[in-house]
């Protein structure tokens, strides 16, 4: 059966199918991107630009998926909007500052009409590999229908992020718990747990924004914060926190920022550590250089966490049937859960290399060299820089396969390489 095409013309007139062995096989004329968030349509949009035809297969059946169905209804970008737009094209100067998801959302909308990106949706990519003999990627991918297909590329665009599957760690006696367990992509809103007791399991910028949410719907939650944490305020007189980061690292090293960030952080929000929010050794930016780990940028969470709103708990020793055993011994009743957990990369689980990515689904290279990899590999939305840190690749990867583009295939007539068929 064939599948729907939501794609350009442009595309179809070029790839050529063929079926072999009753399954379709598509060669893809120019670079196949796996995923339709931020990331790929910010590649999309860069080889649009340069005239490069590009197909880009989602498993969901929108684009940016996880922002439209996976996060909650308060949620609003957590840094200034100039941090946060893709390249091209500015957000909308009636934007807020900090848009909401609604307005990123519409924003992301209206990108792609713009660069006339139309991915083949609910297409699930099962795996990937290079094959030597012809020099091209073979990428199969499954539709809603339990059709398969495969694609064969000369370039492959990693766009499916880091936030591609929820991460729910294993705790014992969980299956036991009576009440109810969600993770954080599942919450919409503290709408209906009011005058419920909550535990939010993470205390990052989610759990958090959980935490407040609930306590704004009148619910009763406890955040765990099983370790030390950076919490800082999200402007400091008036200039973004982000920003102001920013403009220090330019000019002076890490631990002096780190220094300065942190007296700012106990000049505005007070001594976090006598509300169970221990502070690191190593300073915020050293933190989030080295390890990843993103501080938390405070909305109004620790105002209740002051107030008493917001409990504060220690880990989680196990799971009783109508609460938790904390690690100090302590018993909590609660009636449901949400694990602010976060979110891990699915690369390994489909990618056939072991080379530019690692075990983790991460590219080996640090920023700002972690987006080309080698026979025609490339990776895009995995600096742990947010928003910018994607767009950033997205323009290099898009120039560099334009480049050969442009050298190779606009001058001669690029032969692929038939063995790839004959499988």
């Amino acid at each position: 059966m064939r599948h729907q095409h939501h794609h350009d013309h442009d595309h179809e007139e070029e790839e050529e199918e063929l079926f072999t062995g009753g399954r379709r096989c598509i060669l893809v004329n120019g670079p196949l991107i796996v995923g339709a968030g931020p990331s790929g349509l910010a590649v999309g949009a860069g080889l649009r630009r340069e005239g490069v035809p590009f197909l880009i297969l989602e498993r969901a059946n929108c684009i940016a998926s996880l922002w439209q169905r996976k996060t909650y209804d308060r949620l609003n970008l957590h840094l200034p909007k100039h941090f946060c737009q893709l390249p091209y094209i500015p957000f909308p100067a009636d934007f807020p500052e900090y848009p909401t998801k609604r307005h990123f959302i519409d924003y992301l909308e209206a990108y792609a009409q713009h660069f006339a990106i139309s991915p083949m949706f609910d297409e699930t990519v099962e795996s990937a590999k290079y094959d030597q003999a012809c020099g091209l990627w073979r990428v199969r991918s499954a539709n809603v229908d339990g059709s398969t297909t495969d694609y064969l590329c000369r370039w492959l665009v990693v766009a499916t992020g880091e936030n591609a599957e929820k991460v729910v760690p294993e705790f014992e006696g969980l299956d036991g718990f009576s009440g109810e367990v969600v993770h954080a992509c599942d919450y919409k809103s503290g709408k209906g747990f009011s005058g419920k007791k909550v535990l939010v399991v993470g205390c990052g910028n989610s759990g958090m924004e959980v935490s407040l949410d609930l306590s704004n719907h009148r619910a009763l939650p406890s955040m765990v914060v099983r370790s030390s944490i950076h919490v800082l305020p999200k402007d400091v007189f008036g200039v973004s926190t982000f920003e102001l980061a920013g403009l220090m690292t330019k000019w002076l090293p890490l631990w002096v920022a780190d220094k300065i960030l942190v007296a700012a952080a106990r000049l505005i929000l007070g001594d976090t550590e006598r509300y169970g929010l221990k502070r690191p050794a190593m300073g915020p930016l050293q933190l989030k250089h080295t390890e990843g780990k993103t501080p938390v940028l405070d909305i109004g969470a620790l105002a209740r966490i002051r107030s008493g709103d917001i409990k504060v708990v220690c880990g989680i020793n196990k799971f009783l049937e109508e609460g938790v055993e904390l690690v100090n011994g302590q018993i909590l009743c609660v009636d449901s859960v949400i694990m602010a957990t976060g979110y891990s990369s699915n690369v390994p689980t489909w990618l056939q290399e072991s080379e530019f990515f690692t075990k983790d689904g991460f590219p080996r290279s640090p920023f700002p060299n972690g987006w080309k990899g080698k026979d025609g590999l490339y990776a895009v939305g995995f600096t742990r820089r947010g928003l910018s840190g994607a767009s950033a690749d997205a323009v290099r990867v898009a120039q560099d396969i334009a480049e050969i583009w442009n050298q190779e295939i606009k001058h001669k007539s690029h032969a692929v390489g038939v063995a790839c068929n004959r499988r």
